[in-house]
């Protein structure tokens, strides 16, 4: 008579019982062990920001917005990443950057840009504004900051709709608002004033670009942060446009003139120096 092979396994059933039985004891120690280690481990934020990126500034000409921003993210001190997109298209009619934590830039703009796939897969014949973008965002950054786990940005929205142009700033406590110009980090302190004083209505392209190009030359001179590569981006009826990124003429002959009367030490002699020649 036919005798069927064994099932699967073990053979004898208490042997298998009692390796069920091991194999389950130990995993509820594992588990257990685990979870004592997360009741003792403290909850961590971040809270000091490692690669980051310097200055956005944005102004609002005849045209639609104007935003620009350099291609540098610094590891702490180190200008580490010479070749980074801070000015990014979103959308038809909006216009982004960001200052601050280059990562958690990364992740807003993931969530606005899967915002606006949601908004475009509803096809209701409405979309998204550049005021409700930003809303939106400053929501965001507002829950962020209630949880005391912010994202360590300020953003500039730029847009152009129904012929309005749009400029407006969230950052990471949640506050927003709008204006003709707008300046983010160090250039908050220092472009900010110069866009102010020489800002008019109706600026053509042309002098909304020299204005920008010049402030963001000022802050590669005073920003340790700052670089000369800079892209520069444009939102208008046509929709939004970032250029290839381009470098600024700079001029540092003035540094010869204010180390002219510098006395250099020239060998071990303290009594053998002679002036700095540049």
């Amino acid at each position: 008579m036919f005798t069927p092979p064994p099932p699967f396994g073990y053979a004898d059933p208490h042997i298998r019982h009692v390796h069920e039985h091991n194999t389950l004891h130990f995993n509820q120690k594992k588990n257990e062990q685990h979870s004592t280690k997360l009741q003792h481990e403290p909850i961590t934020r971040t809270t000091d920001p490692i690669v980051t990126g310097t200055s956005i500034l944005g102004i609002k000409y005849q045209d639609g917005v104007m935003l620009i921003g350099d291609t540098l993210a610094s590891y702490g001190s180190l200008a580490r990443f010479l070749e980074i997109d801070r000015v990014l298209p979103l959308g038809k009619f909006t216009l982004v950057g960001g200052s601050g934590d280059f990562s958690d830039f990364q992740y807003i703009m993931k969530l606005l840009e899967q915002l606006v796939i949601d908004d475009s897969i509803a096809d209701d014949g409405c979309l998204l504004s550049p005021h409700s973008i930003q809303s939106y965002l400053t929501r965001v950054m507002y829950q962020r900051r209630n949880k005391f786990d912010p994202l360590y940005n300020q953003i500039v929205v730029g847009g152009f709709r129904d012929g309005k142009s749009y400029l407006g700033l969230s950052d990471l406590r949640g506050l927003a608002y709008e204006g003709d110009t707008i300046a983010t980090g160090y250039g908050a302190y220092i472009a900010q004033p110069l866009l102010r004083k020489h800002w008019k209505q109706n600026l053509t392209f042309q002098e909304a670009k020299h204005l920008l190009d010049s402030c963001m030359r000022v802050l590669f001179y005073r920003d340790a942060r700052a670089l000369n590569r800079v892209t520069l981006g444009t939102i208008t009826a046509e929709g939004p446009k970032v250029s290839a990124p381009y470098d600024l003429d700079t001029d540092w002959s003035s540094g010869k003139i204010t180390y002219q009367g510098f006395m250099v030490r020239t060998t071990g002699n303290p009594a053998e120096i002679k002036p700095l020649s540049l």
